[in-house]
Protein backbone atom coordinates (compact mmCIF):
# COMPACT_ATOMS: atom_id res chain seq x y z
CA UNK A 1 0.00 0.00 0.00
CA UNK A 2 1.24 3.14 -0.68
CA UNK A 3 1.68 5.77 1.91
CA UNK A 4 -0.67 8.48 1.98
CA UNK A 5 0.58 11.95 2.21
CA UNK A 6 0.00 14.31 4.31
CA UNK A 7 -2.21 17.57 3.76
CA UNK A 8 1.46 19.55 4.85
CA UNK A 9 3.09 17.77 2.21
CA UNK A 10 0.78 17.91 -0.61
CA UNK A 11 0.56 21.89 -0.07
CA UNK A 12 3.64 22.15 0.06
CA UNK A 13 3.90 19.93 -3.37
CA UNK A 14 1.16 22.43 -4.53
CA UNK A 15 3.27 25.94 -3.43
CA UNK A 16 6.94 24.06 -4.60
CA UNK A 17 5.00 23.94 -8.27
CA UNK A 18 3.74 27.28 -8.72
CA UNK A 19 6.80 29.10 -7.32
CA UNK A 20 9.36 26.89 -9.54
CA UNK A 21 6.70 28.10 -12.26
CA UNK A 22 6.43 31.71 -11.75
CA UNK A 23 9.79 33.12 -12.12
CA UNK A 24 9.41 32.65 -15.79
CA UNK A 25 5.97 34.44 -16.55
CA UNK A 26 8.01 37.11 -18.32
CA UNK A 27 11.10 35.26 -20.57
CA UNK A 28 13.30 36.85 -23.36
CA UNK A 29 15.89 40.15 -23.27
CA UNK A 30 12.68 42.60 -21.67
CA UNK A 31 13.31 40.30 -18.31
CA UNK A 32 16.73 41.49 -17.75
CA UNK A 33 16.23 45.24 -18.87
CA UNK A 34 12.72 46.20 -18.15
CA UNK A 35 12.60 47.87 -14.48
CA UNK A 36 8.58 47.49 -14.40
CA UNK A 37 9.01 43.62 -15.34
CA UNK A 38 12.01 43.22 -12.61
CA UNK A 39 9.19 45.07 -10.17
CA UNK A 40 6.80 42.90 -11.36
CA UNK A 41 8.75 40.19 -10.87
CA UNK A 42 9.78 41.20 -7.26
CA UNK A 43 5.73 41.32 -6.05
CA UNK A 44 5.53 37.60 -7.85
CA UNK A 45 7.84 36.52 -6.59
CA UNK A 46 7.76 37.59 -2.98
CA UNK A 47 6.35 34.45 -1.62
CA UNK A 48 2.72 34.17 0.16
CA UNK A 49 0.42 31.03 0.79
CA UNK A 50 -0.63 30.53 -3.01
CA UNK A 51 -4.14 30.10 -1.75
CA UNK A 52 -5.71 30.68 -5.30
CA UNK A 53 -3.95 27.85 -7.50
CA UNK A 54 -3.31 25.82 -5.07
CA UNK A 55 -7.38 25.11 -4.76
CA UNK A 56 -6.96 25.57 -8.50
CA UNK A 57 -4.29 22.68 -8.90
CA UNK A 58 -6.01 20.38 -6.02
CA UNK A 59 -9.48 20.65 -7.89
CA UNK A 60 -7.76 19.82 -11.12
CA UNK A 61 -6.26 16.57 -9.58
CA UNK A 62 -9.50 15.87 -7.57
CA UNK A 63 -11.53 16.31 -11.53
CA UNK A 64 -8.21 14.44 -13.10
CA UNK A 65 -7.72 17.32 -15.38
CA UNK A 66 -3.71 17.18 -16.39
CA UNK A 67 -1.63 19.82 -14.56
CA UNK A 68 0.09 20.66 -17.50
CA UNK A 69 -3.61 21.64 -18.64
CA UNK A 70 -4.67 23.07 -15.82
CA UNK A 71 -0.99 25.16 -14.73
CA UNK A 72 -1.28 28.39 -17.12
CA UNK A 73 -4.14 29.20 -15.54
CA UNK A 74 -2.95 28.51 -11.81
CA UNK A 75 0.05 31.05 -12.99
CA UNK A 76 -1.97 33.27 -14.53
CA UNK A 77 -4.34 33.45 -10.76
CA UNK A 78 -1.56 33.94 -9.11
CA UNK A 79 0.00 36.88 -11.37
CA UNK A 80 -3.96 38.88 -11.24
CA UNK A 81 -3.55 38.04 -7.71
CA UNK A 82 -0.27 40.05 -7.58
CA UNK A 83 -1.55 42.67 -9.46
CA UNK A 84 -4.26 43.79 -7.07
CA UNK A 85 -1.66 43.75 -4.13
CA UNK A 86 0.32 46.24 -5.92
CA UNK A 87 -3.13 48.25 -6.44
CA UNK A 88 -4.27 47.95 -3.87
CA UNK A 89 -0.91 49.18 -1.98
CA UNK A 90 -0.49 52.44 -3.81
CA UNK A 91 -1.13 55.85 -1.85
CA UNK A 92 -3.85 56.12 -3.81
CA UNK A 93 -5.95 53.19 -2.55
CA UNK A 94 -4.94 51.57 1.02
CA UNK A 95 -1.67 52.98 1.28
CA UNK A 96 0.72 50.10 2.20
CA UNK A 97 4.47 50.30 3.03
CA UNK A 98 4.80 46.38 3.61
CA UNK A 99 3.35 43.46 1.81
CA UNK A 100 4.88 39.54 2.55
CA UNK A 101 6.78 41.32 4.88
CA UNK A 102 8.98 43.05 2.12
CA UNK A 103 8.55 46.44 1.21
CA UNK A 104 5.44 47.18 -1.25
CA UNK A 105 6.15 47.80 -5.32
CA UNK A 106 5.79 51.40 -5.00
CA UNK A 107 8.20 51.75 -2.17
CA UNK A 108 10.90 49.57 -3.67
CA UNK A 109 9.96 51.25 -7.05
CA UNK A 110 8.28 54.55 -7.08
CA UNK A 111 4.58 54.81 -7.64
CA UNK A 112 4.57 54.99 -11.27
CA UNK A 113 6.63 52.06 -12.34
CA UNK A 114 4.28 50.08 -9.26
CA UNK A 115 1.41 51.06 -11.33
CA UNK A 116 2.99 49.81 -14.51
CA UNK A 117 4.07 46.40 -12.99
CA UNK A 118 0.24 45.83 -12.10
CA UNK A 119 -0.55 46.32 -15.24
CA UNK A 120 2.19 43.98 -16.91
CA UNK A 121 1.38 41.33 -14.84
CA UNK A 122 -2.08 41.87 -15.71
CA UNK A 123 -1.68 41.78 -19.36
CA UNK A 124 0.88 39.07 -19.11
CA UNK A 125 -1.77 36.40 -17.29
CA UNK A 126 -4.24 36.90 -20.48
CA UNK A 127 -1.24 36.28 -22.42
CA UNK A 128 -0.58 32.95 -20.99
CA UNK A 129 -4.10 31.59 -20.60
CA UNK A 130 -4.53 33.00 -24.21
CA UNK A 131 -1.65 30.95 -25.30
CA UNK A 132 -2.92 28.06 -23.38
CA UNK A 133 -6.15 28.32 -25.61
CA UNK A 134 -4.36 29.04 -29.12
CA UNK A 135 -5.57 25.40 -30.19
CA UNK A 136 -8.95 26.65 -30.39
CA UNK A 137 -10.22 23.95 -27.38
CA UNK A 138 -13.44 25.23 -26.59
CA UNK A 139 -12.97 24.64 -22.76
CA UNK A 140 -9.73 26.18 -22.78
CA UNK A 141 -11.30 29.66 -24.42
CA UNK A 142 -14.22 29.15 -21.85
CA UNK A 143 -11.50 28.99 -19.21
CA UNK A 144 -9.63 31.57 -20.55
CA UNK A 145 -12.84 34.11 -20.49
CA UNK A 146 -14.24 32.70 -17.05
CA UNK A 147 -11.13 34.11 -15.46
CA UNK A 148 -11.16 37.49 -17.34
CA UNK A 149 -15.10 38.04 -15.70
CA UNK A 150 -14.16 36.96 -12.68
CA UNK A 151 -11.26 39.67 -12.55
CA UNK A 152 -13.12 42.06 -14.06
CA UNK A 153 -15.76 44.69 -13.58
CA UNK A 154 -18.38 42.36 -12.77
CA UNK A 155 -16.15 40.72 -10.15
CA UNK A 156 -12.80 41.76 -8.32
CA UNK A 157 -12.96 45.19 -10.18
CA UNK A 158 -16.41 45.78 -9.32
CA UNK A 159 -15.97 44.84 -5.64
CA UNK A 160 -13.22 47.08 -5.08
CA UNK A 161 -15.44 49.59 -6.75
CA UNK A 162 -18.14 48.95 -4.23
CA UNK A 163 -15.21 48.94 -1.32
CA UNK A 164 -14.22 52.53 -2.37
CA UNK A 165 -17.84 53.81 -2.52
CA UNK A 166 -18.36 52.42 1.31
CA UNK A 167 -15.45 54.26 2.66
CA UNK A 168 -16.31 56.31 5.93
CA UNK A 169 -20.04 54.44 5.93
CA UNK A 170 -21.77 52.04 8.01
CA UNK A 171 -23.15 49.69 5.09
CA UNK A 172 -25.82 46.84 6.13
CA UNK A 173 -25.03 43.47 5.99
CA UNK A 174 -25.89 42.43 2.85
CA UNK A 175 -24.31 44.97 0.65
CA UNK A 176 -20.94 43.90 2.54
CA UNK A 177 -20.94 40.59 1.52
CA UNK A 178 -21.64 41.40 -2.17
CA UNK A 179 -18.42 43.81 -2.02
CA UNK A 180 -16.60 40.67 -0.57
CA UNK A 181 -18.53 37.70 -2.53
CA UNK A 182 -16.94 40.29 -5.60
CA UNK A 183 -13.47 41.34 -4.48
CA UNK A 184 -12.49 38.59 -2.45
CA UNK A 185 -14.69 36.01 -3.62
CA UNK A 186 -13.96 36.04 -7.08
CA UNK A 187 -10.87 35.35 -7.70
CA UNK A 188 -11.24 31.92 -4.92
CA UNK A 189 -14.19 31.04 -7.63
CA UNK A 190 -12.10 30.86 -10.40
CA UNK A 191 -9.95 28.24 -9.09
CA UNK A 192 -12.15 25.86 -8.48
CA UNK A 193 -14.46 26.44 -11.57
CA UNK A 194 -11.80 26.53 -14.02
CA UNK A 195 -11.36 22.86 -13.65
CA UNK A 196 -14.40 21.88 -14.02
CA UNK A 197 -14.43 24.04 -16.94
CA UNK A 198 -11.44 22.13 -18.52
CA UNK A 199 -12.27 18.55 -17.22
CA UNK A 200 -13.41 16.42 -20.21
CA UNK A 201 -16.22 14.53 -18.74
CA UNK A 202 -19.86 16.34 -19.09
CA UNK A 203 -21.59 13.94 -17.02
CA UNK A 204 -21.54 16.02 -13.59
CA UNK A 205 -20.39 19.19 -15.13
CA UNK A 206 -23.87 20.63 -13.79
CA UNK A 207 -23.55 19.27 -10.52
CA UNK A 208 -20.11 20.72 -10.24
CA UNK A 209 -20.78 23.60 -10.81
CA UNK A 210 -23.73 24.43 -8.98
CA UNK A 211 -21.65 22.86 -5.28
CA UNK A 212 -18.07 24.27 -6.58
CA UNK A 213 -19.52 27.17 -6.86
CA UNK A 214 -21.47 27.20 -2.98
CA UNK A 215 -18.19 26.18 -2.36
CA UNK A 216 -16.05 28.78 -3.58
CA UNK A 217 -18.88 31.07 -2.20
CA UNK A 218 -18.08 29.76 1.66
CA UNK A 219 -14.77 29.69 1.08
CA UNK A 220 -14.49 33.26 -0.10
CA UNK A 221 -16.25 34.98 3.03
CA UNK A 222 -14.86 32.93 5.13
CA UNK A 223 -11.40 33.96 4.09
CA UNK A 224 -12.63 37.65 4.13
CA UNK A 225 -14.20 37.37 7.55
CA UNK A 226 -10.95 35.52 8.49
CA UNK A 227 -8.71 38.68 7.08
CA UNK A 228 -11.14 40.87 8.78
CA UNK A 229 -10.43 39.45 12.34
CA UNK A 230 -6.71 38.79 11.66
CA UNK A 231 -6.53 42.68 10.80
CA UNK A 232 -7.72 43.13 14.92
CA UNK A 233 -6.14 40.41 16.63
CA UNK A 234 -2.71 39.64 14.62
CA UNK A 235 0.36 41.80 14.20
CA UNK A 236 2.64 43.81 11.55
CA UNK A 237 5.02 41.28 12.34
CA UNK A 238 2.91 38.03 11.81
CA UNK A 239 0.80 39.27 8.59
CA UNK A 240 3.53 40.64 6.90
CA UNK A 241 1.73 43.88 6.36
CA UNK A 242 -0.37 46.89 8.37
CA UNK A 243 -2.80 46.27 10.33
CA UNK A 244 -5.74 47.76 12.44
CA UNK A 245 -6.36 49.80 9.61
CA UNK A 246 -9.59 48.88 8.83
CA UNK A 247 -10.78 50.27 11.90
CA UNK A 248 -8.21 53.39 11.97
CA UNK A 249 -9.89 54.48 8.57
CA UNK A 250 -13.59 53.88 8.99
CA UNK A 251 -14.27 50.85 7.19
CA UNK A 252 -17.34 48.60 7.33
CA UNK A 253 -15.65 44.97 7.74
CA UNK A 254 -17.53 41.81 9.73
CA UNK A 255 -15.86 42.91 13.23
CA UNK A 256 -16.60 46.51 12.98
CA UNK A 257 -20.00 45.79 12.33
CA UNK A 258 -20.40 42.71 14.44
CA UNK A 259 -17.08 42.50 17.28
CA UNK A 260 -15.25 40.03 17.35
CA UNK A 261 -17.28 37.35 18.74
CA UNK A 262 -19.69 37.57 16.13
CA UNK A 263 -17.45 37.83 12.95
CA UNK A 264 -15.82 34.40 14.29
CA UNK A 265 -19.33 33.28 14.75
CA UNK A 266 -19.89 33.99 11.35
CA UNK A 267 -16.55 32.78 10.18
CA UNK A 268 -17.74 28.87 11.52
CA UNK A 269 -20.89 29.27 9.79
CA UNK A 270 -19.48 30.36 6.58
CA UNK A 271 -16.49 27.29 7.09
CA UNK A 272 -19.59 24.83 8.05
CA UNK A 273 -21.46 25.88 5.04
CA UNK A 274 -18.17 25.17 2.58
CA UNK A 275 -17.77 21.56 4.61
CA UNK A 276 -21.74 20.80 2.87
CA UNK A 277 -20.83 21.39 -0.08
CA UNK A 278 -17.73 19.79 -0.24
CA UNK A 279 -19.70 16.45 1.43
CA UNK A 280 -22.12 16.89 -1.30
CA UNK A 281 -19.20 16.45 -3.91
CA UNK A 282 -17.85 13.28 -1.83
CA UNK A 283 -21.12 11.99 -2.17
CA UNK A 284 -20.73 11.58 -6.01
CA UNK A 285 -17.22 9.70 -6.03
CA UNK A 286 -14.84 12.08 -5.91
CA UNK A 287 -11.82 12.46 -3.03
CA UNK A 288 -12.46 15.97 -1.61
CA UNK A 289 -10.21 15.22 1.30
CA UNK A 290 -7.55 17.38 0.48
CA UNK A 291 -9.70 20.59 -0.12
CA UNK A 292 -11.70 19.66 3.71
CA UNK A 293 -8.21 19.81 5.29
CA UNK A 294 -7.56 23.46 3.31
CA UNK A 295 -10.68 24.74 4.39
CA UNK A 296 -9.85 23.94 7.72
CA UNK A 297 -6.56 25.27 7.58
CA UNK A 298 -7.94 28.75 5.92
CA UNK A 299 -10.35 28.52 8.98
CA UNK A 300 -7.47 28.18 11.66
CA UNK A 301 -4.70 30.06 9.48
CA UNK A 302 -2.81 32.98 11.86
CA UNK A 303 -1.51 34.82 8.76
Amino acid sequence: MMPQVSFEDRLREYQDLINKSLPAAFTGSDRESDLTIEAALYSLTAGGKRIRPVLMLAAADMLTVPRETVMPYAMAIEMIHTYSLIHDDLPCMDNDDTRRGMPTCHVRYTEPIALLAGDALLNRAYEVVLEAASDGDRNRIEAASFLASMAGARGMIGGQTLDILSEGKIIPEELLKTLHRKKTGCLLTAPVMIPVILADDDADKDFLSKNMTDLSAHIGLAFQIKDDILDVTSTREMLGKSTGKDAAENKSTFVTLYGLAKAGELLEEESSLAFDALSRIRQKGYDTAFLEDMNRYLLKREK
